[in-house]
């Protein structure tokens, strides 16, 4: 089975710690990576793809290091940063192409292969216009399309949906749910609507650390109890929202119905609901602060 092992994995910039100490085994799965701005992420992304050296720890694909299997490891990797490079000037199918030989693809299985993921993304119909033209959602999909050339075992996505619109998105979770079989896929991102659909495991990254990791039911089980919604009129509606951490606020006449999560009831009448992961996001970042991992 495929695994992807980090050992006490750390990062340091001059006097800043991006990544402290961080250890995790992935299997076959989806993998979805939650975190502020700031939260180490992307610097761990860049380490798990060999951008990125650690200043200690190690990272293990098949219990070898990647640093040691060079190109057997980028042969099994596909990678998506939040900004990709690519030449304005380009058509989107000669970028592809170019990439594909780049990649060493066997010259036979290019035209499919490329063809096959511009029909995917939905670019199929503007293959020879130039990059430059692209909107941003055009330019996502072109990044999702060219991290996926080689067939990677290993995928791994950094805000692989940011400037998409619902419609891609929703196309977005069905493509990587159905090329995730047998194969790792790591997706950061700041919408946790992508991450709820389609992760097997959920990660929750703080200050350089995973603070919380497991499944769906997992992460929002460990905040039963802490989950609320009531109604409240002006004044004490502006208190409520002030005082306590409101995933959701929307106003019903001369009413406001608010969503809270907090570990004590927020006042008499609020009833205590189901949680989901934006009341966990908002918990662990927001009302909990140091909170250990499994």
């Amino acid at each position: 089975m495929l695994t992807l092992e980090l050992n006490h994995l750390r990062k340091e910039f001059k006097n800043k710690v991006a990544v402290s100490g961080l250890s995790l085994k992935m299997e076959e799965g989806v993998y979805g990576l939650l975190g502020a701005n700031g939260a180490g992420k992307t610097t761990l992304l860049r380490m798990l793809c060999d951008i990125l050296k650690p200043t200690s720890g190690s990272v293990l694909c098949n219990g070898a290091q990647i640093r040691e299997m060079g190109g057997e490891y980028r042969r099994m990797l596909g990678y998506l940063p939040q900004e990709f490079g690519y030449y304005p000037d380009m058509k989107a199918e000669r970028y592809l192409r170019y990439l594909a030989e780049l990649k060493a693809l066997p010259p036979e299985l290019i035209g499919d292969k490329t063809e096959e993921l511009l029909r995917m993304v939905e670019l199929y119909e503007v293959r020879n216009k130039k990059i430059k033209t692209f909107s941003g959602g055009m330019l996502r999909r072109l990044g999702i399309a060219q991290a996926m050339l080689n067939d990677p075992e290993i995928l791994i996505l950094d805000e692989p949906t940011a400037g998409l619109d619902p419609k891609e998105r929703i196309r977005f979770r069905n493509i990587i749910s159905s090329f995730s079989r047998n194969r790792i896929v790591l997706l950061s991102t700041h919408i946790v609507s992508d991450v709820e659909y389609i992760a097997d495991r959920i990660l929750l990254m703080k200050q350089g650390e995973l603070i919380r990791q497991g499944t769906l039911g997992q992460i929002t089980e460990g905040i039963r109890g802490c989950v609320w919604e009531c109604v409240a009129q002006g004044a004490q509606a502006e208190e409520l929202n002030e005082r306590y951490a409101v995933s959701n606020l929307r106003n019903c006449g001369d009413k406001v119905s608010l969503r809270i999560v907090a570990e004590e009831k927020p006042m008499q009448e609020a009833l205590c609901v189901e949680p989901n992961l934006e009341d966990a996001y908002l918990y662990y970042f927001t009302v909990k602060e140091g909170v250990g991992a499994y």
